[in-house]
């Protein structure tokens, strides 16, 4: 594994499941106040169903959500 610099952020689509979102980020509102995560990493919900968005709560599951970790069109 590569060591990465400290202001790198990744996001990784987990298939079936969230975003997962690593490193020094700031999540906004659209208005520009701070979501604070608690954490260096947090999964962010894709399917809409989670009762604690923008963050992943597991709904995915029980929703039968998927998509893959893969771009839909890869260019």
């Amino acid at each position: 594994m590569h060591d990465k610099p400290d202001d790198v952020v990744t996001v990784t689509p987990c298939e079936n499941g969230p975003l997962l979102l690593r490193g020094a980020f700031t999540i906004l509102t659209q208005e520009g106040r701070s979501i604070d995560p608690g954490r260096t990493t947090v999964a962010l919900c894709r399917c809409g169903r989670s009762a604690t968005k923008p963050f992943c709560d597991g709904s995915h599951k029980a929703a039968g959500f998927r998509a893959s970790s893969e771009p839909d069109n890869p260019n």
